[in-house]
């Protein structure tokens, strides 16, 4: 006895992964032709699938302004599902590849890419040698940027900012320390809010989560500072401040190791200390990958061994 089947409606899908590829690609950049050259196709190509994909779709996805294309609130409803869709399909083909796993892609502030994360990527890459690790470090302002825009896969910031498209988990915590050359004025003595209020300063620039942080503790109390250098890096205001052009207000992990060498000291002052925490940012759209979700879980048993 035979069994009739009856055949389904033609349901194919129309959608292939190198169309989203491509628009991903093109969200990123904001032309086809730096798309392209990211996903290793031709121009042409890559205009191709882009129009396909609008057509299989029936939607416009970007708004085009001059050479620019910006997403419009078609593509921005479908980027998050298209990136999460080539993530999952990239990890369906590691099952079966001998090649090393996806890249865990980072972003950090100055603060925790420089000395909070090295010692955590190294204890990750001695228990998983295979990983590879790609971290951007600028300030905290830049890695929201990065995680908003789906470029890494984790940001770790210390500053309050924030935005509703992305999550934060607390991490750790961190003080500011004031701290000058062992021949400033102000060293070995407890300073008060006028010689504070006198002082040149070196501060970060505006956008770093250690400058917002400094403001808002140093300002509420001293009303006013003379900054005379803003700079884009801790390194770099440690060595101003060493020189003794002014005083510093940095992480106190940045300054631990200067300090207990001797060619950095703290400043004491009367003013109540300074705590703030560092935290983990992900997309709330965005598909975490086993690496991603495993590294947080090591820097988290890293804050709670810390305490």
């Amino acid at each position: 006895m035979t069994q009739k089947i009856d055949h389904l409606p033609d349901a194919r899908l129309r959608l292939n992964l190198r169309q989203l590829e491509v628009f991903v690609a093109t969200a990123r950049e904001g032309s086809t032709r730096a798309a392209a050259a990211r996903v290793a196709r031709s121009q042409s190509a890559a205009s191709a699938a882009l129009a396909e994909l609008e057509a299989v779709l029936g939607v416009n996805l970007f708004d085009r302004v001059g050479r620019r294309l910006l997403l419009n609130e078609n593509g921005h409803a479908l980027r998050a599902k298209a990136g999460a869709l080539l993530e999952h399909a990239a990890e369906i083909e590691s099952l079966f590849a001998s090649e090393h796993p996806a890249p865990l892609r980072m972003a950090a502030s100055f603060t925790i890419g420089e000395y909070l994360l090295p010692d955590l990527v190294a204890g990750w890459k001695d228990a998983n040698p295979d990983s590879q690790v790609r971290l951007q470090i600028g300030n905290t302002t830049q890695a929201i940027e990065a995680v908003a825009g789906f470029d890494v896969d984790l940001g770790f910031i210390e500053g309050s900012q924030t935005r509703p498209d992305l999550t934060t988990q607390g991490w750790l915590s961190d003080e500011l320390a004031i701290v000058s050359s062992p021949t400033h004025p102000l060293a070995g003595q407890v300073a008060g809010l006028r010689q504070l209020r006198e002082a040149d300063w070196v501060l970060r620039e505006r956008g770093s989560g250690t400058r917002e942080a400094a403001d808002r503790w140093l300002l509420e109390h001293l009303g006013r500072l003379n900054v005379g250098f803003e700079l884009g890096s801790t390194e770099a205001i440690k060595q101003f401040v060493a020189r003794g052009v002014g005083l510093g207000c940095v992480s106190r992990y940045v300054v631990a190791e200067a300090i207990a060498q001797g060619w950095l000291v703290e400043v004491r002052t009367r003013l109540p200390k300074a705590l703030r925490h560092l935290a983990i940012v992900t997309h709330r759209d965005k598909h975490l990958g086993r690496s991603a979700l495993a590294f947080i879980d090591h820097c988290m048993q890293a804050a709670r061994q810390a305490h």
